[in-house]
């Protein structure tokens, strides 16, 4: 996975998707197979390996199984390293970004969740409860990733997720509250309670956007300091981002491993929560990349609040839905079943938003940094 020697990046509004392609490693091109490969391998060694899920699942981080914490750590790394946090200021002050990311993310995301699970799972009342958990649970680690492929807005992504976090600290408790139990007591429908407290989200937040996020941010400091910004960027970048893909895929083949007898034994129930989840990553996807053309955003920072609107948190989705109603529920499997759909699908809209650069006007210097030159995988 070495990185090719980069060709000069055309203007975002004019570059063909090819032009994108050509520059990218082998490794990367073919990613989307990688992932699908890792997905499978991780269902099939769940399935084939009596016990596996059990004994990855023995030791936890937050809920989350202790290889996944490590797989998601290694992965958010490298991305993390790459932001350029002395242009922070300039995404801190665009209110065409951040405004439209907070109704996105806190207002219009869990509202649609819950109208989807219900109109496709009235029946349903376990899976529909997970899949409205999962729609409170905004993303803030794999969608650095997707961000990063697209050629979205590095430092845009690092503040839209830390954002996130810190609203997912604070509402998520109690968003859980009003989408399970007041809102359907309004509507005259079932009612569920979600029992989960702010100090395990906030120890969830601090442990997989923290870390990663203070290490990334030392890396840069201290590398610039030591041996200058040319040396950072040429040297140790290409040499470290590698590992971002590597942890995304060993990542999924033990996120898939862990349910892989839950998944594939009930395939009746998988495609029912799966057709919800396909229709909400595409209306917030589409409908997010709309809004950031309409008011005026450039490509790299309207990728970005499609992507950081559409992603989920699966492991503070799953986390919660074992805690709350264990781990062989109904509502932990809808939990599962989301990266099972949202893994390829974003895959698939990282190629539509590279091709949906001719749309855009060209970013501005002076507000936003230019397109990634390098491999927009480990630039």
């Amino acid at each position: 996975m070495t990185a090719s020697a980069p060709t000069p990046a055309p203007t975002p509004a004019s570059a063909p998707e090819e032009t994108v392609a050509g520059r990218l490693s082998f490794l990367d091109r073919y990613l989307a197979l990688w992932i699908l490969a890792a997905m499978a391998a991780g269902l099939g060694l769940g399935r084939l390996v009596p016990g596996l899920g059990d004994a990855l699942a023995t030791v936890t981080v937050t809920g989350v199984s202790l290889p996944i914490a490590l797989g998601l750590l290694v992965m958010m790394y490298p991305v993390l390293a790459k932001v350029r946090y002395d242009r922070l200021g300039t995404v801190t002050r665009d209110r065409r970004l951040l405004l439209p990311s907070l109704l996105l993310n806190w207002i219009v995301g869990p509202a649609l969740m819950f109208a989807l699970a219900w109109l496709f799972l009235p029946d349903l009342p376990e899976y529909r409860t997970g899949l409205i958990i999962v729609g409170l649970a905004r993303c803030i680690a794999m969608v650095i990733i997707w961000n990063d492929l697209a050629c979205g807005h590095r430092e845009a992504a690092a503040v839209l997720v830390a954002l996130n976090s810190v609203f997912q600290v604070i509402a998520f408790a109690a968003l859980g509250w009003f989408y399970l139990s007041v809102l359907p007591g309004w509507l005259g429908l079932e009612q569920t309670t979600l029992d989960v407290s702010v100090g395990e989200i906030a120890r969830s937040v601090l442990i997989f956007l923290g870390i990663p996020l203070a290490a990334g941010y030392l890396t840069r400091r201290l590398g610039e300091r030591t041996k200058g910004r040319t040396w950072y960027e040429k040297q140790l970048l290409p040499r470290i981002g590698p590992f971002a893909l590597y942890g995304l895929l060993f990542t999924i083949v033990i996120l898939f491993a862990l349910q892989g007898d839950a998944i594939t034994s009930r395939p009746l129930d998988v495609t029912r929560i799966a057709l919800p989840l396909l229709l909400y990553f595409a209306a917030m996807w589409t409908g997010s990349m709309a809004l950031g053309r309409a008011v005026g955003l450039d490509h790299p920072r309207a990728t970005t609040l499609a992507f950081t609107a559409a992603g989920n948190n699966f492991e503070l989705a799953i986390a919660v839905a074992i805690a709350t109603f264990g781990a062989s529920s109904g509502q932990a499997l809808a939990g599962v079943v989301g990266p099972l759909i949202e893994v390829p699908v974003l895959i698939g809209l990282v190629h539509v938003a590279l091709r949906a650069r001719r749309y855009f006007p060209a970013p501005s210097p002076a507000v936003s940094p230019p397109a990634p030159q390098e491999d927009p995988a480990h630039a």
